[in-house]
């Protein structure tokens, strides 16, 4: 029996409040043995969970969480919760992955901002020309497009 046919029975005996929780809240009905989506994820598809389950965190300069965010901030967060090390930076982060073409880039794969040769902003890509960032005092951890081609991508590896 798969786990999306354990759920029903699963509903059934958790009963209807909790279901409708369980639907309200967005959550997941945990099953013993079977892999959940997010165990069986790379670190990749993890860190961008995690960045997305930080919508509407603050922004404050030099914070990296739980519960506020700078742009490398919440990069370094998102990876260190799916078991990979960033150093504290933007730049420095740029200069730790593994460079890739905006050809090959795939969600999960940092995005730095640029001008010039200085990187001066990171988010974490989640397709469809978007990413997940904490952009700046004022504002909140949001999914935006990305509004400049002066952008370089890298694996975290």
């Amino acid at each position: 029996m798969t786990a999306l046919n354990r759920v029903p029975s699963l509903l059934t005996r958790a009963g209807t409040a909790s279901a409708l929780t369980i639907a309200a809240v967005g959550g997941s009905i945990v099953v013993p043995g079977v892999a959940s989506d997010a165990a069986a994820a790379s670190p990749a598809t993890k860190a961008l969970q995690i960045a997305a389950s930080k919508k509407g965190a603050p922004y404050k300069w030099g914070a990296a969480g739980p519960r506020r965010f700078d742009c490398s901030g919440l990069t370094l967060y998102a990876y260190k919760k799916a078991g990979k090390a960033l150093p504290r930076t933007a730049a420095a982060q740029y200069n730790k992955t593994h460079h890739i073409s905006a050809s090959h880039r795939k969600a999960g794969d940092l995005v730095f901002f640029h001008s010039g040769r200085n990187v001066y902003h990171v988010g974490i890509y989640a397709g469809k020309g978007k990413i997940w960032h904490s952009p700046k005092t004022g504002s909140v951890v949001r999914l935006e497009k990305i509004w400049t081609k002066s952008v370089w991508y890298g694996r975290v590896s």
